[in-house]
């Protein structure tokens, strides 16, 4: 399941992604403050959609509008980088950076949007907080649970106040009290 919630003038997007023989072709509206979960069997390409929203795989046709800023559109010649894209994201395998601590993973999103050392790292001691996180900060992510290092890729999406947030299996590493 892909889960995502909409700030701003909202997304436009109609997605077309070749690989091998597998087309993605997907338009969404997505009105601004909506909850929207896109399901269906492995291999449908949820994940795949939640990649090209993000900038992380480029789209072979189609255009991506979110909060009324064109972020991708081959046509045009217009591609914005994942780092200058107001998105969050969790992957469901968190793809947390082995070699940062806790802390350094979840400032990482706002490290690569150049704000500074000093103000990420409050910041994202605040979501750490948060996301009942803060005893964990300078573990690594080896030494996380599943739950854990869920939680510590949750926080590292939100802590950029992303206008989109996309969650790819947001649940499946977490038990009900978390």
């Amino acid at each position: 399941m892909v889960e995502g919630a909409v700030t701003g003038e909202g997304l436009e997007a109609a997605l077309v992604v070749r690989r091998g023989g597998f087309t993605l072709d997907l338009s969404l509206s997505i009105p601004p403050g909506a909850t929207v979960a896109l399901l269906g069997p492995n291999g449908a390409g949820k994940s795949t959609a939640v990649a090209a929203l993000a900038g992380l795989l480029p789209l072979d046709e189609g255009r991506i509008r979110l909060a009324g800023e064109t972020l991708d559109d081959p046509e045009q010649d217009v591609f914005v980088p994942p780092e200058a894209r107001r998105v969050g994201v969790v992957f469901q395998d968190y793809l947390l950076f082995p070699h940062l601590n806790v802390v350094e993973n979840v400032a990482f999103g706002l490290r690569s949007r150049r704000v500074g050392k000093e103000e990420s790292l409050a910041r994202a001691g605040e979501w750490m907080d948060r996301m009942g996180l803060s005893a964990l900060g300078q573990r690594k992510p080896g030494d996380l649970s599943g739950g854990q290092a869920q939680r510590v890729a949750l926080a590292r999406a939100l802590v950029i106040e992303p206008d989109l947030l996309l969650l790819d299996e947001p649940l499946s590493a977490l038990d009900v009290t978390t």
